[in-house]
């Protein structure tokens, strides 16, 4: 891959989709390609949550008292904040969203993380395949065996949810499938359609 010399103010691009993609691999390639900084969302989050009065002792506390599902849908309104706080913070950045957040149920902070993604030139949703089954099928034989975890907890499957909910395919701008391609293929096709 031959390195391109953006404008310093360059519009930054955003990596979202479920578990196991690939974000973290493509957003540090692109970012290195573009020349860029690459911000892992996951990575800088604890001080935005303590910003707001909350820890990972909080979430796990929550956890043990209502399920898993219950505490991640009362972190929702953290994870919102989160994501405007560092989208607003690293615009001209190659950013990777966690899978949780660019998925929400309430309509009003699937709105906000629409209006903070706005500025971005690029919204790229990352997926094993078109066949959101089989990508789904994919994804969590992936996260099998790198977490030990499946994601379906209390009758929820998260990676379902991540991968054929509306979220993530209405705020992509471009879908990219990584299914037969290495990373760097697949960075290279993206750096092609932008």
């Amino acid at each position: 891959m031959t390195q391109t010399s953006p404008s310093p103010l360059a519009p930054g691009i955003v990596l979202i989709g479920p578990v196991a993609t690939g974000k973290s691999t493509l957003a540090r390639l692109l970012a290195h390609e573009l020349r860029l900084s690459y911000v892992s969302l996951d990575e800088i989050t604890d001080r935005y949550y303590e910003e707001r009065g909350l820890s990972q002792a909080i979430l796990a506390q929550l956890i043990q008292d209502q399920g898993f599902l219950a505490a991640y849908r009362k972190w929702w309104p953290s994870l919102a904040y989160v994501t405007e706080r560092v989208l607003t913070e690293h615009p001209h950045s190659v950013v990777d969203l966690g899978a949780g957040h660019s998925h929400y149920e309430d309509p009003e902070l699937f709105a906000r993380i629409q209006r903070a993604l706005a500025p971005y030139g690029h919204v790229i949703l990352v997926l094993p395949s078109p066949d959101l089954d089989r990508s789904v099928s994919t994804l969590r034989e992936r996260s099998v065996q790198q977490r030990g975890w499946d994601w379906n907890v209390d009758d929820y499957d998260f990676i379902d949810h991540w991968v054929k909910d509306h979220c993530n395919h209405d705020l992509a701008t471009i879908t990219v499938y990584t299914e037969g391609k290495t990373p760097e293929e697949t960075c290279t096709e993206i750096l092609a359609r932008l």
